[in-house]
């Protein structure tokens, strides 16, 4: 789905964007006992202060991908973007939804999540055409994180709520290191679903199969892409960033052999400026 594409790349700009200097930094003192902090000419006052504090950061840039998932076809999506931490970075917003670090301790991080999964219109393809629609439906989660340096670990779980009414587990590590005002970031991870899931959006029932043309296929649980990432963000002055992005899906399983899939390997690339108050 053309919404969806976007989405699958956007989640890893918070990442590289809080591996910076101190310019992109959050500043400790801001949420402390002694009350809001005073305007300097690093801190602004007013709306923009606000802003600054709850690191705030809008953006937009276009994404070059598949139309749905598992599509030979390409084309070029906007995206914007917009996102804020609040409470001492315990809470973040996003254009997936909502994170909240409910434990710290340390290099380790266990996180509440929440948001929406987008589902599929027939409409954005004629291969499509027979299956239907997949619902939008709400997403609650979790998320385990560790971080060993400039690597971190992470492990979450979404359970979706309408829709494909699926659930669906990712395991993933990333690197990133700053160079000069540079941040070089790489990672991989592998996502796994479960049966209602992957009947949903790769299984055709013999009535989608008459309507489409398309063999009956039974797709069960398992994991279903590996993705590969590999980004180069500039941060050309204390409050502007440009950043180019490739990603490499790969469907692996019962997604592979899926008579929906046209191909398994799904790259896409992603040009974006953004500005951090």
């Amino acid at each position: 789905m053309k919404k969806k594409i976007g989405l699958m790349i956007l989640p890893s700009l918070a990442v590289p964007l809080s591996a910076g200097n101190g310019a992109w930094a959050a500043d400790p003192g801001e949420f402390g006992a002694g009350g809001p902090v005073a305007p300097t000419s690093e801190r602004p006052g007013g709306i923009r202060g606000k802003l600054h504090d709850w690191n705030v950061v809008v953006g937009a840039g276009a994404v070059y991908g598949p139309k749905f998932e598992g599509s030979k076809d390409f084309e070029v999506m906007p995206v914007p973007f917009v996102s804020a931490s609040f409470f001492n970075d315990y809470v973040h917003v996003g254009p997936t939804g909502l994170l909240i670090d409910i434990y710290k301790v340390e290099n380790f991080k266990i996180s509440a999540s929440g948001g929406m999964e987008f589902g599929r219109d027939e409409d954005d393809s004629d291969h499509l055409k027979g299956l239907g629609d997949i619902d939008s439906g709400a997403k609650i989660g979790g998320v385990i994180s560790y971080s060993l340096g400039p690597i971190e670990l992470s492990a979450g779980i979404d359970k979706i709520i309408g829709g494909s009414d699926g659930v669906t587990g990712t395991f993933g590590a990333e690197y990133s290191h700053m160079v000069g005002q540079f941040i070089f970031s790489a990672g991989a991870s592998a996502t796994w679903a479960d049966k209602n899931y992957m009947k949903s959006y790769f299984g055709v029932t013999p009535l989608q199969s008459a309507r489409s043309g398309l063999e009956v296929y039974d797709a069960g649980a398992g994991f279903k892409r590996i993705d590969l990432t590999a980004s180069v963000t500039y941060l050309s002055s204390e409050h502007w960033f440009i950043r180019g992005q490739a990603e490499l899906g790969i469907l692996t399983g019962d997604a592979r052999n899926s008579p929906v899939v046209q191909k398994e390997t799904q790259p896409s690339v992603m040009m974006f400026v953004g500005y951090k108050f």
